[in-house]
């Protein structure tokens, strides 16, 4: 007979629960595996862009970020970026980016799910965010897109994580959007989206409106912080001083000088045909531009006041020339193909290289070192294979196309319009007001970025509002739900 010293494995009990973590796992995957590829190969596309550039891109507006800003643009950006310099370097920087984009896509996917999409859909829904070799180059850069859309997709998750409209959510998305002003100052137009939200899903009006006014406070708040701070800082009480400047590149490009009234004052900016034809961005910021001698007088109020009346001018005679110029513009997001019209920012800036891309004489070889010298990441380098791989794949298909994003607009506007009627269930209602929020914010944003210039980069922000908009459309109209079989959430 055995002592019990001498019995056998398989005379001891067995733990039942040693292996539910790796078939709970298992089965996870199992049910999400499309998620998951889309995330491995989002992963693996970052960790290429990390190796092909190093320590990070840097962008001619890069200096107003890492130095004392020329107050054209907010630079909330400047606070992460700072803190993460202050511990680490450069290539930190870029790889928290790339988490952030992963996050987001991670992030566009539960909620979808949790608003009712099938799960196919919602892996749809995240895909461009993965994917696009232009949301990816931003990632790699010193500039703030993935830091903006980042707060985009927080804002929108905390307001759709539960059906309703709870106090708490409302505020914290409030503060999380109007946060986003302070990094981008075009993410002032997503007030208006959120309002309207608040509008339609509230119950009677009282709380309406209280619940819209909260909104409000809490989006105005880190709006009110940035420019209290900015003028203890010696600096103006606002998000920036662009103004109107900003108008006189898209008013310029499109007036018809000859036919113009106009004091004799102002007559000196308009354009003359050559440079005309160069666009908004030139008119607006070239040293070249007509704009620029007004701006070397000393009194800048008196300026600004003659570029406002330029401005109102152009607009009210010749009405029809900047709506035609701005329709252009709004439709071009919907290209088969990525390209720069005449006029239009290059968007070979944005565009991988073969080579390490310097941008003199504001970021510049010897701008670059000295940032690198202050804040580490090593010196600039470049894996032509990597680099080579990553061009192709941006410039030969790998962005969201064209289409696709017209599609998502049909059926993202479709899927809003169905809160209005009075015989949706309540789960799709709840999808078609997720659908409201996220196209109304993707409209908001693109229609008043068009309003200055047309650029590629300001069309980022569509892979993670009209795109999930888009996909909640398709769901609410297509009444496409989650397999009733049994699986993971």
């Amino acid at each position: 007979m055995l002592d019990h010293s001498q019995a056998t494995a398989a005379d001891q009990p067995v733990d039942q629960s040693a292996g539910q973590p790796a078939r709970r796992a298992g089965a996870f995957l199992r049910w999400h595996w499309l998620a998951a590829v889309l995330l491995t190969a989002g992963l693996v596309l970052r960790v290429l862009a990390e190796l092909a550039y190093r320590p990070a891109l840097f962008y001619i507006d890069t200096p107003r970020y890492l130095l004392n800003a020329d107050g054209m643009d907010p630079v909330g950006y400047k606070g992460p970026l700072r803190a993460i310099l202050a511990v680490a370097n450069f290539e930190t920087v870029t790889a928290v980016q790339h988490l952030l984009g992963l996050a987001m896509a991670v992030v566009i996917y539960v909620l979808l799910r949790r608003r009712g999409v099938n799960r196919w859909l919602a892996a749809l829904a995240m895909a461009p965010v993965l994917l696009d070799g232009y949301q990816l180059q931003s990632e790699q850069s010193i500039m703030p897109g993935t830091w903006f859309e980042a707060l985009i997709v927080a804002g929108l998750a905390v307001l759709l994580w539960r059906p309703g409209t709870g106090w708490r959510r409302l505020l914290a998305a409030g503060v999380l959007l109007g946060a986003s002003a302070t990094v981008a100052q075009v993410g002032e137009a997503l007030l208006l989206p959120v309002v309207l939200y608040v509008l339609v899903a509230s119950d009677g009006w009282r709380q309406r409106i209280a619940k819209a006014a909260a909104v409000c406070g809490a989006f105005a708040l880190p709006i009110v912080a940035y420019m209290a701070g900015s003028q203890a800082l010696g600096g103006p009480f606002a998000l920036s001083h662009t103004g109107v400047t900003s108008f006189y590149g898209r008013m310029a490009a499109a007036a018809d000088c000859p036919a113009l009234k106009l004091p004799a004052a102002e007559r000196g900016l308009c354009p003359s045909p050559a440079q005309q034809a160069e666009g908004p961005d030139w008119l607006e910021y070239n040293q070249g531009s007509p704009v620029r001698a007004y701006y070397n007088r000393p009194d800048r109020a008196a300026t600004d006041a003659q570029l406002s009346n330029f401005n109102h001018q152009v607009l009210t005679q010749q009405p029809l020339r900047v709506l035609r110029a701005y329709g252009r513009d709004v439709l071009k997001l919907y290209a088969v193909s990525r390209t720069t019209s005449p006029g239009d920012t290059p968007i070979w800036r944005w565009q991988f290289k073969t080579y390490y891309p310097y941008y003199p004489p504001h970021a510049g070889p010897a701008q670059v070192r000295a940032w690198i010298n202050r804040w580490g990441g090593g010196a600039p380098a470049v894996c032509s294979p990597v680099a080579s791989f990553l061009r192709s794949y941006q410039l030969d298909g790998g962005y969201a196309p064209g289409p696709l994003l017209a599609l998502f607009t049909v059926t993202g506007l479709a899927g809003s319009l169905a809160v209005a009627r009075r015989r949706l269930d309540p789960a799709r209602r709840q999808t078609a007001l997720a659908c409201l929020l996220f196209f109304a914010s993707a409209a908001g944003l693109l229609l008043v970025s068009d309003l200055f210039e047309f650029s590629w980069r300001y069309q980022l922000p569509a892979l993670v509002t009209l795109v999930p908009a888009g996909v909640l459309g398709l769901s609410v109209l297509f009444q496409v739900p989650f397999r009733r079989r049994s699986g993971p959430a």
